[in-house]
């Protein structure tokens, strides 16, 4: 493959020429994400591997791995992502989010890929263009959809100041030079003949690539953050090494100018879509950029997606905070979909544990506050819905952990995925969750546990791997997702929380008395069509629970307007009803 050192190497007229590109799905509503991080998930080499045994295994390494292992390269790759996609099919995933798999500074450990010293190459530790190419056309063949996460914010540690110190005060700091391979700040940044060559000699793991990228004014070069909450900090100052870009002028209005970076990192995308044909992109890190630098990028894209034949290419923004942020960040950027809203992923843990009120978590979906029309139109394939991730920035503090980290709450686990997978939104499951992984301790690297046999296993193990389709939770979630795929109901339409009552006089929502965990029936209502499915679970693990369950006035259950048993956690349960009919389902 030709070597692309410059936005200018890039033939888009051949590919558009010679490849016809795979359509995006009507309606991103009705797909499940599974989100992998490439170097932790496979390796492709689990026939030969050992399949974990819980018995036999379980703790078997006290203290699974040393530091330079559970926060380096471990060995996963995108030949294992392909070698796994029949295991994602079979449990119902149909898009795979990917995390960063560009190439990185060669002198640093970053597996998590938001290091990025090459945006127009693959890092080699995860495999070559063409193995990304063929992953998008099988994935493509099995109905399924390619999203990968990028970075436009900043590069990867590509360069050093001149001092040691650099917090943001919002002044300039002058730049050493670029990076070479070992991580010396020994290539010149100016803009000689001389200089030039000396950069083009680094070629391929020193400096940074494409080659606009290596001038010193695409980078706002003001030092880290120090104050994450403080504006315009958060924008222009670093991510600790990373070197934050200049992304242009003008702020979020209209008149926002972009930057020879911004452009360079746009087209640098653009180039994956067309060679790769995937079909979406998860955006990090937008808290961090202006709205118009944003807006730029998102209809850029757009439009280039859609001139492939790509109309409904998936732009998904991690927009952390709360609710009135996130329609404004859509508003004023185009984004399709949204991450992190109203603290999502503690709510539905909290939730699906009865650690906080069922209520809580279920108005998170309702915006009639701030639209002022259709409250559920806004929330349908416009926020991602998940729990467990890679980083779980919704935890306070510096301790990270999964779902199932907490022995006592783990049986509850299928409530949270049941929760997420039928509720309203998108559904996104990290990966280990359908296999229960545990993960927790001090920083994120502790919820990045290898899925193939590496020196950083689950359930602190090596050497065994984890593609368990006998797995009663994979069995489990594999047939709520057929569900989900099978009734338009469970992926449409509204969404209600549903009073409970024991004996069928007095109904309410299950409330929390004080600060322990409530034993209750949690139940709610989709309605689409004229139809009313009611869902609900148990969050008492020892005992079966009988509760009655109000649905809509209109609708008809066995001549009542009420009725429903589960059993004890994490039994689940769900009743479609015909409004103004009979009974259409039974399950």
């Amino acid at each position: 493959m030709k070597e692309l050192r410059s936005i200018g190497d890039i033939d888009f007229t051949g590919f558009t020429r010679v490849k016809k590109h795979y359509p995006s799905p009507e309606d991103w509503e009705d797909q499940v994400i599974y989100f992998l991080m490439a170097d932790r998930f496979s390796d492709g080499r689990e026939r030969d591997e050992t399949l974990y045994d819980e018995g036999r295994d379980y703790d078997l390494v006290k203290t699974t791995g040393k530091e330079e292992e559970w926060q380096s390269w471990n060995g996963g790759n995108l030949k294992g992502v392909l070698s796994k996609l029949d295991y994602l099919e079979q449990l119902g995933i149909t898009a795979v989010w990917i995390s960063p798999i560009f190439k990185q500074v060669s002198f640093l450990e970053t597996y998590h890929g938001y290091g990025i010293q090459n945006f127009l190459a693959i890092d080699p530790h995860l495999g070559t263009d063409q193995d990304l190419q063929l992953l998008a056309e099988e994935a493509h063949k099995r109905g399924m959809r390619i999203i990968l996460d990028i970075i436009i914010n900043h590069s990867g540690d590509v360069f050093a100041y001149e001092q040691e110190d650099t917090p943001w005060t919002g002044e300039e700091y002058p730049v050493k030079g670029f990076r070479d391979s070992e991580g010396k700040p020994e290539i010149p940044c100016g803009e000689g003949e001389n200089e030039n060559k000396e950069r083009e000699a680094a070629w391929p793991d020193g400096a940074v690539w494409p080659r606009e990228m290596q001038d010193p004014s695409a980078y706002y070069r003001k030092g880290h953050i120090q104050n994450w909450e403080n504006y315009p900090e958060y924008v222009e100052g670093d991510f600790f090494s990373l070197k934050t870009h200049f992304l242009g002028t003008g702020g979020s209005g209209e008149d926002f100018q972009p930057s020879i970076a911004l452009k360079t990192i746009t087209e640098a995308f653009k180039y994956w879509i067309a060679y790769a044909d995937v079909d979406g992109f998860r955006v990090d890190t937008v808290k961090h950029m202006e709205w118009g630098a944003t807006r730029y990028f998102v209809r850029e894209i757009h439009e280039f997606a859609k001139s492939l034949g790509k109309k409904n290419f998936y732009l998904i923004g991690e927009i952390t905070g709360g609710l009135e942020y996130a329609v404004e960040a859509f508003k004023k950027t185009g984004l399709n979909a949204a991450l992190g809203i109203n603290r999502i992923p503690n709510q539905l843990e909290g939730c699906a544990k009865e650690l906080v009120n069922p209520e809580e978590y279920f108005a998170t979906f309702s915006n009639t506050r701030l639209l002022g029309d259709d409250d559920y139109r806004w929330y349908q394939d416009n926020v991602i819905t998940m729990f467990d991730d890679h980083d779980m920035v919704s935890q306070e503090g510096d301790w990270k952990y999964r779902f199932a980290a907490d022995n006592e709450t783990a049986p509850l686990l299928l409530n949270a995925l049941f929760l997420n997978v039928m509720g309203l939104g998108v559904p996104c499951i990290y990966y280990g969750t359908e296999q229960g992984f545990d993960g927790g301790g001090g920083e994120d690297s502790y919820i990045r546990e290898c899925m193939f046999a590496g020196q950083f296993g689950a359930f602190r193990t090596q050497g065994r791997h984890f593609f368990n389709t006998a797995n009663p939770l994979y069995i489990e979630l594999g047939k709520l997702l057929k569900l989900r795929h099978k009734y338009l109901i469970l992926r449409h339409g509204r969404q209600y929380l549903r009073p409970v009552s024991p004996d069928g006089t007095s109904f309410d929502y299950p409330r929390r008395i004080g600060e322990g965990r409530i034993a209750a029936v949690v139940a709610w209502s989709r309605i689409f069509n004229m139809e009313e499915a009611v869902l609900a679970f148990n969050t008492d693990m020892k005992n079966p629970l009988k509760v009655y369950i109000a649905v809509d006035s209109t609708s008809i259950l066995k001549g009542t307007n009420s009725g429903c048993c589960t059993g004890p956690a994490p039994k689940m349960f769900w009743k479609m009803l015909k409004l103004n009919g009979r009974v259409k389902h039974w399950l």
